[in-house]
């Protein structure tokens, strides 16, 4: 508009910039293009390409764990330069606590304090139902197990509680819904016998099993709905290597964009995208 003006008026710059309100240095500032520029960019749209589901913030954290010196200001101007597309935020839960202070929740305090678990659905290409029981726990957001299988009853909590266990410890509070498979009377004796505590959250309320909601969202984001099952067993191996990349090189946003159980960089650099490696 400046140039505009002073083509069409013959007026000086000083002028110009006056009538319009434009700062003179701004009128005169002259971008920068950085050395690394276009390096930095090709990186941030193949992290983008692979992650489809992760906004700037965590590309930011990947990018600074494999050696770039950038910051997440940079990141977040080229990421809208290039239209990368920013996911959707959620819509924010309702408090887990009153007015009072009381918290309606347990809520995790350290390592094996609570656990928590749940069910997702799914299926294979010829339509057939996949069953996914999701074990995490909630203060260090590990994802503890995920056992796919067509059915999965009692007993077959018990086994992925249990080799759960034989890793991790013994949990203090094991917190789930009100499903069948979760208040059988031998899961609740068998907890009762190691000294684990059943939280038991309030029916048709699953914003009580938070933590667990949160990660069945990202599974269904990030690997469900991404992916076609042909067999139980391809999906249990994909299910299998996504629980792997979350555990040891997603960031996670509550641990200050750290994965819960981070891997070494060499391990994170076979992961990531040869471009985004190369400075």
């Amino acid at each position: 508009m400046v140039s505009r003006i002073r083509e069409k008026y013959g007026l000086s710059e000083r002028h110009a910039c006056r009538i319009v309100s434009q700062p003179r240095g701004t009128q005169r500032y002259v971008p920068t293009l950085r050395a690394d520029e276009d390096a930095l960019t090709q990186a941030i749209i193949a992290l983008a390409s692979q992650y489809g589901r992760y906004g700037y913030r965590r590309i930011t954290a990947l990018l600074q764990r494999i050696g770039w010196k950038v910051g997440r200001d940079r990141v977040q101007r080229i990421w809208r330069r290039e239209g990368l597309k920013v996911p959707k935020k959620h819509k924010p839960r309702a408090r887990l606590w009153l007015n009072d202070g009381s918290c309606i929740r347990l809520r995790p305090e350290r390592a094996n304090h609570v656990w928590s678990f749940d069910f997702v659905e799914g299926h294979t290409h010829d339509g057939r139902s996949l069953r996914i029981m999701t074990l995490i726990d909630e203060f260090t957001r590990e994802c503890l197990d995920l056992r796919v299988a067509r059915r999965i009853n009692s007993f077959g909590v018990i086994e992925t509680l249990a080799a759960a266990m034989l890793t991790k410890g013994v949990p203090e509070h094991v917190r789930c819904d009100n499903g069948p498979e979760m208040v059988a009377r031998t899961l609740r004796e068998w907890l009762a016998q190691l000294g684990t505590k059943p939280l038991y959250i309030e029916p048709g309320s699953p914003w009580e099993n938070g933590y667990c909601e949160s990660f069945n969202g990202k599974l269904r984001d990030e690997c469900l709905k991404l992916e076609i099952f042909y067999s139980l067993k391809e999906a249990q191996i994909v299910i299998g290597a996504w629980r792997d990349h979350y555990n040891r090189v997603r960031p996670h946003s509550s641990l200050g964009y750290r994965p819960p159980a981070p891997m070494t960089m060499e391990a994170i650099s076979q992961q990531l995208p040869t471009s985004a490696i190369m400075q």
